[in-house]
């Protein structure tokens, strides 16, 4: 009989493409991956890794297993989530990924919420950017994703996931006090031509975000300064190196020598909840969603109802 961890170190390297990728996605060391594979070879009688190069690539025998082990796996995780939500308990072990600002600003308060509600659901927070929560969920590497979708800039959900909106995060300009336009009540982003800006690292959602709504504004971004996180970002403006778009839930803190000033076009972020929809019946899950709502209606006037299923 096939061993099903034998058959999801398999489905891992297959997704992966590694050993030690496959490894760091389980959260053991690549030796281990390399001994279910070993047993696997044994029990199945077949070669299933080759070399290649540096790397190995899975045989057409190893190919075939894998694909089998992915409805296999995923099977698993429908009969699991059916017995659990039979049982009607919150229970087991519930992964989450967040982003970093809701990582800080929101999922502190709601896991202290469900581990009073639910003291026997085990709980795993990683902080993650957006787009590799999307893909772990879908994989099944995290249960439960908190991601950010900007209104104007719309991230793609694949098919297979369900959501639920949490928030809606206003973004607002960061200025110097020294800045001509500090002292304003609101602002067109098209008045701050010629400026230069502050910006996370290129090919994070918020960069792409920020230069893709400059250019909207008609304004070609010079930036100067990179620094993934808002207070990082913040104490970079209070020292007169530019300007920054900062969502109201990342501003922990504003800095002596800072100003913030509402954008006219209220730039807006929506927080959703994320999880595969064959696990839609966990009772954790549900638990969890409920949890994030209580926790953001305490921080802004809850959103329409968007849950999809």
């Amino acid at each position: 009989m096939l061993d099903l961890n034998r058959l999801k170190a398999l489905h891992a390297v297959s997704v992966y493409g590694s050993v030690g990728a496959a490894a760091d996605a389980l959260m053991v060391t690549p030796s281990a991956v390399s001994q279910q594979l070993a047993k696997l070879e044994r029990e199945t009688g077949a070669t299933l890794l080759e070399r290649n190069g540096r790397g190995v690539r899975l045989t057409d025998a190893a190919g075939l297993l894998a694909d089998h082990a992915g409805r296999i796996l995923a099977l698993v995780e429908t009969a699991e989530a059916d017995f659990e939500a039979l049982r009607g308990e919150v229970v087991g072990r519930l992964s989450i990924g967040a982003f970093p600002t809701a990582a800080r600003g929101l999922l502190p308060a709601a896991l202290t919420l469900l581990r009073k509600r639910h003291p026997d659901l085990r709980l795993q927070l990683m902080e993650r950017e957006p787009e590799r929560q999307i893909r772990e969920v879908t994989r099944g590497e995290l249960d439960l994703a908190v991601a950010q979708d900007w209104m104007n800039r719309p991230l793609p959900i694949p098919e297979g996931l369900s959501r639920a909106a949490l928030l809606d995060d206003i973004a607002d300009v960061v200025l110097p006090a020294s800045h001509p336009l500090a002292g304003r009540s609101e602002i067109e982003l098209a008045e701050l031509c010629g400026d230069r800006w502050i910006s996370s690292s290129p090919g994070t959602v918020c960069h792409d975000w920020l230069v893709y709504t400059l250019r909207s504004a008609e304004l070609e971004p010079e930036i100067t300064c990179m620094a993934d996180e808002y207070p990082t970002q913040m104490a970079l403006v209070a020292a007169g190196q530019g300007c920054a778009i900062i969502p109201r839930l990342g501003r922990d803190f504003v800095p002596e020598g800072v100003r913030v000033v509402p954008i006219r076009s209220r730039p807006t972020r929506r927080l959703y909840a994320l999880w595969r929809s064959d696990a839609a019946r966990r009772p954790a899950i549900r638990a969890a969603v409920d949890a994030l709502k209580v926790v953001a209606a305490d921080l802004q006037c809850p959103v329409p109802d968007m849950t999809v299923r």
